[in-house]
């Protein structure tokens, strides 16, 4: 199967519906990228480890998104 796209000045490219569907990609997410002259060959990769442990860990006092800035550190930058 062949199909075009463009690489835009910031390296991005979008990957057309139709080739995604043919390569079983469902979800976005981390993928390994292999480069040989002339060729990049991007493969999905098994996230089991990842989803394994989603959830598994408990924060007592979680900070509210909006306030995380009021919670870091600056005074080493």
């Amino acid at each position: 199967m062949d199909t075009y796209g463009t690489i835009t000045p910031n390296w991005q490219i979008h990957i057309p519906v139709s080739a995604r569907k043919k390569a079983g990609f469902r979800t976005h997410g981390r993928v390994k990228i292999t480069a040989t002259k002339n060729r990049v060959t991007i493969s999905k990769i098994n996230n089991d480890f990842v989803s394994k442990w989603a959830g598994a860990f408990k924060v007592k006092h979680p900070i509210p998104a909006d306030k995380i800035r009021d919670y870091i550190d600056y005074s080493d930058l």
